[in-house]
């Protein structure tokens, strides 16, 4: 019995290792590696509103995201317009760039540094965040993964 299970812990051992081999393995061989993370949201504007929330964009949008690349929370950032828009489809594509996802605890930190520089209540900007949907909707949220090839 004592050579049984002597043997059983080691074949197991065995099994283990060399699943830990083969993931090495395979990742070696995986002709691609994951790059910066892009969070994509797709915008419907309404009809007459570009303007407005154009504006918006230029001035609000793009000062918080001047300030989260100032602290290194993102890379960049971008607006792309879907110029050959089809019924039911987002006017615009609003892109942040970032290095990775924050943890818990990073993105708490974070919330309560955005709350100190903007020097308004949660429920100020909350508010204000519910006004913008007179002129535009989110329609999907996206985070994307950039894959480069191996060398």
């Amino acid at each position: 019995m004592k050579k049984m299970v002597t043997k059983l812990v080691f074949v197991l051992f065995f099994l283990g290792s060399s699943l830990t081999v083969s993931s090495s393995l395979f990742a070696q061989d995986w002709p691609m590696v994951g790059g910066d993370y892009w969070e994509v949201s797709a915008i419907d504007v309404k009809d007459g509103a570009g303007i407005k929330y154009a504006r918006w964009l230029a001035t609000e949008w793009r000062k918080n995201l001047e300030f989260a690349k100032s602290k290194g929370w993102i890379k960049d950032y971008m607006v792309l317009s879907n110029v050959y828009e089809r019924k039911g489809e987002p006017s615009l594509y609003l892109i942040r760039v970032m290095e990775s996802i924050p943890t818990g605890a990073e993105s708490e930190e974070r919330g309560k540094q955005w709350v100190e520089w903007m020097n308004k209540t949660v429920d100020k900007m909350q508010e204000e965040s519910g006004n913008r949907a007179e002129y535009r909707e989110v329609m999907s949220e996206s985070l994307l993964q950039r894959m480069h090839f191996r060398d």
